[in-house]
């Protein structure tokens, strides 16, 4: 047995968990920061996403009227022209869509470029391939085109390369409204059909025997048939996405990685270099360790970090290309100039991260997360298109660096990298966020060490060095004597 005066074990680590757990001030800041992001992540989210169709405005859609229309006895009809005003005198189209009538060659022209969703396109035949299939006496400048079939139908050209929901919201919007057209225009023409008939009532009583009688039987319910529905709708895709492309996703996804890529490179460092230099901690499983500050200035630290972002998002946008490209097989047709603008992208995402957590410390990291991937997804356009956001994300979408990354990738994904489809207005947008961010941080940590607040005052330094030294000291003598 123990003697009883014996003293029990000092317990070098007297903290007890529910100590802890009573403290206040333990549970309120986590709450409150916890309950802060996970607030606005889900406003930020849902927000911008749950009713794109109710938030649509000016969705551009290209109108191309080749139709030369007909003489119907003395009048001239143009049904195309028709169905044109009707799509624009729609409450719902014009309230959803932004119509621009133009060539042929330019509705393709534009839709190369990912500045069209859909396009309308009305034939040269059109109003004369209808009179003619509805039996009508017809004059019309088409001539033999009346017979084709294809001038019958208003073909509807999408752009998936532009945005897939983009189109479908086009679509739900153009479908209904052509849809309206038809039943507008059967009308008329029953109206016509009708006309017709009865002013040659006369002429066709005199015509008889069975055969003749079967065939126009035969050909009534045809006629009737069509004019209950005039106007038929074929939709086809413009350039289809590439056959690896995601269904045209693929460039949304490489930006988010780009914008990642920056983001952990700027994170990383932060954490890294400070334990560097001694003013941050290094644990890797049960190894805990800090080394001995060094005595540098807020500026410097910064220009280290800054220089080490721009080599690494070069290694790692690098990685992500090759793996993409490579060993996944997205299709990417122009992989070095890709690197090139995701490494711009990527590091100057890098350098606001590292801006922010040297202007606010450890908050800087939550700011950098809401401001560069929370509020980028919301309003990047994406998956929603820009026009189909609210208007508080539209106006966010200007200045939101995934927006820009994502124009540059969907210029050299699904453009072939023509300058005007977004890759200018990303690589400029990129530049001039870099310069902003390098701006702002020079600004405001110069202005802190000219402020003497540094991160170590020279005095705490001079003690911790002191304190490091002896202690080091006493471990050696501890060794050379041994237990």
């Amino acid at each position: 047995m123990a003697p009883k005066d014996a003293t029990p074990p000092r317990d070098d680590f007297p903290v007890r968990v529910h100590d802890l757990l009573r403290e206040r001030a333990v549970w309120v800041l986590p709450l409150i920061l916890a309950s802060v992001v996970v607030s606005a992540m889900t406003a930020l989210y849902l927000a911008s996403a749950v009713d794109p169709l109710g938030h649509v405005r000016g969705l551009p859609v290209e109108v191309v009227n080749n139709d030369r229309g007909a003489t119907l006895g003395a009048e001239h009809l143009d049904i195309g022209a028709r169905i044109e005003a009707g799509l624009r005198t729609s409450p719902e189209v014009s309230r959803r869509l932004r119509l621009e009538s133009v060539t042929l060659p330019e509705a393709e022209r534009a839709m190369s470029r990912g500045r069209a969703y859909a396009t309308v396109v009305i034939p040269p035949g059109f109003t004369a391939s209808l009179l003619a299939q509805a039996g009508l006496p017809a004059a019309g400048a088409s001539g033999g085109a009346a017979a084709q079939a294809g001038d019958r139908s208003v073909q509807l050209l999408t752009n998936p390369r532009a945005s897939t929901l983009g189109v479908s919201l086009a679509s739900g919007v153009l479908q209904p409204a052509l849809a309206a057209a038809s039943r507008t225009i059967s009308a008329q023409l029953t109206a016509a059909a009708d006309t017709t008939a009865g002013a040659s009532t006369g002429a066709g009583s005199a015509t008889t025997g069975g055969a003749a009688t079967e065939g126009a039987g035969a050909g009534g319910a045809a006629t009737q048939a069509f004019l209950a529905n005039p106007v038929t709708v074929t939709t086809s895709q413009f350039h289809p996405p590439p056959a690896n492309s995601a269904l045209g996703l693929s460039a949304f996804y490489l930006a988010l990685l780009t914008l990642m890529c920056g983001f952990l490179v700027g994170t990383l460092l932060h954490s890294t270099v400070d334990a560097a230099l001694g003013y941050g901690t290094s644990e890797v499983g049960p190894r805990w360790t800090q080394l001995q500050p060094k005595a540098i200035s807020r500026w410097r630290t910064l220009l280290i970090k800054w220089v080490m972002a721009a080599a690494l998002t070069a290694v790692v946008t690098g990685l992500m290309i090759a793996i993409g490209a490579g060993a996944v097989g997205m299709d990417a047709p122009h992989p070095l100039l890709l690197w090139a603008f995701s490494w711009l992208c990527a590091a100057s995402v890098a350098a606001g991260t590292i801006v922010l957590f040297a202007a606010l410390g450890t908050p800087g990291q939550l700011v950098a997360l809401l401001l560069f991937v929370y509020a980028g997804l919301a309003s990047a356009g994406g998956t929603v298109p820009i026009e189909a956001l609210p208007g508080f994300f539209r106006l966010l979408s200007e200045a939101e660096p995934l927006r820009q990354i994502l124009a540059g990738d969907r210029a050299i994904l699904y453009f072939d990298a023509q300058a005007d489809t977004g890759l200018t207005r990303g690589a400029v947008s990129a530049v001039i966020g870099l310069l902003c961010w390098l701006a702002l941080g020079a600004l405001i940590v110069r202005w802190y060490d000219r402020r003497a607040l540094h991160r170590m005052n020279p005095e705490l330094l001079t003690y911790v060095n002191r304190a490091v030294q002896e202690y080091r000291a006493q471990d050696q003598a501890t060794e050379a004597h041994g237990p």
